[in-house]
């Protein structure tokens, strides 16, 4: 609670997904500094308005959660914007948070950065030896170099910046857009539309064979501001659970708990995505004693139950 007391905080992306999450989060332990720079006030691809938000409101932290982001399809359609705009936005923030003085930057990457191949279970020292899985080779690369940038600006600087890889996020109040949603929200989606229209069979993305992990929202946040109070070197951290589960029973599991009947087919003229995803999540334990609390069928009920309100 007192690291938070007078502490002045920037939370790019503070109104998404995550960052609400994370705002409530810091409200909880006291922080009343918090300034949420909506896209409509402030594009951070462009210089000028970078420079503004720092002078608009002179920060002790910067959390950058915002990301243009999706899918496999949104990341298809989009690599160019998805890799100049994620690019942009973080090599501009942390240059003028170092200029600003501001005492630290807490940059969220992707788990998208690994290598198509990773060795089982992920680890941070395995980042490089790769290239990532192409249909967000650009994304995944784009949010990598805030990692190139957060080690140079260590050595040369002395910056205080971290660099933490969320697994896949899901949760209540998640992107349901079928155009730029991720996997679960886009299952969730699909298998309640047949089921409130009576079909006999949902059809899904690819073979059903490669592997996820997924993190809570809510774990996720926590994890991000543990790392915020405690950790302070620019190695990468894995933020995550040790959960793999392959796409064909995690349809099956959402088809289940989403009350669908009828069959799943598989479309595999559409692409897969990376093979496998699994986490090695010791360091972010050993360093700032993060562990995930959320059962996984029990986050997807709450995930599922949020939706249908919201629907409904």
């Amino acid at each position: 609670m007192s690291f938070w007391k007078n502490k002045r905080v920037i939370v790019t992306g503070g109104a998404g997904f995550l960052g609400s999450y994370v705002v409530e989060k810091l409200k909880e332990r006291g922080c009343k500094n918090i300034f949420i720079p909506l896209v409509e006030d402030y594009d951070l691809t462009k210089e000028k308005n970078v420079i503004r938000l720092y002078q608009d409101y002179p920060a002790d932290i910067v959390i950058h959660l915002a990301a243009v982001v999706g899918g496999i399809g949104a990341n298809r359609e989009n690599p160019g914007k998805f890799y100049y705009d994620n690019l942009m936005m973080g090599a501009m923030l942390m240059e003028y948070a170092r200029q600003f003085k501001v005492g630290k930057f807490v940059a969220l990457g992707t788990i998208c950065a690994y290598p198509k191949f990773t060795p089982i279970p992920f680890k941070e020292e395995d980042l490089w030896n790769g290239y990532p899985e192409e249909t967000n080779a650009p994304y995944g690369l784009a949010k990598k170099m805030m990692l190139v940038q957060s080690q140079a600006y260590r050595a040369q600087y002395g910056f205080n910046s971290i660099f933490l890889l969320p697994l896949n996020l899901y949760g209540p109040k998640d992107n349901f857009d079928p155009k730029s949603s991720h996997v679960i929200p886009a299952l969730i989606r699909k298998f309640m539309e047949a089921k409130d229209r009576g079909e006999e069979e949902v059809v899904c993305w690819g073979t059903g064979k490669p592997t996820r992990g997924f993190l809570y929202v809510e774990d996720a946040a926590e994890g991000i501001l543990l790392a915020t109070e405690k950790y302070n070197k620019s190695d990468p951290v894995n933020l995550g659970t040790d959960l793999e589960i392959s796409i064909r029973d995690l349809a099956e599991l959402i088809g289940r708990l989403c009350g669908f009947k009828g069959k799943i087919k598989w479309d595999a003229s559409k692409p897969d995505g990376q093979p496998r995803r699994k986490l090695d999540t010791s360091r972010a334990e050993r360093e700032f004693g993060f562990k995930a609390k959320m059962d996984f069928e029990e986050g997807l009920k709450r995930t599922i139950e949020w939706y249908e309100k919201k629907i409904s």
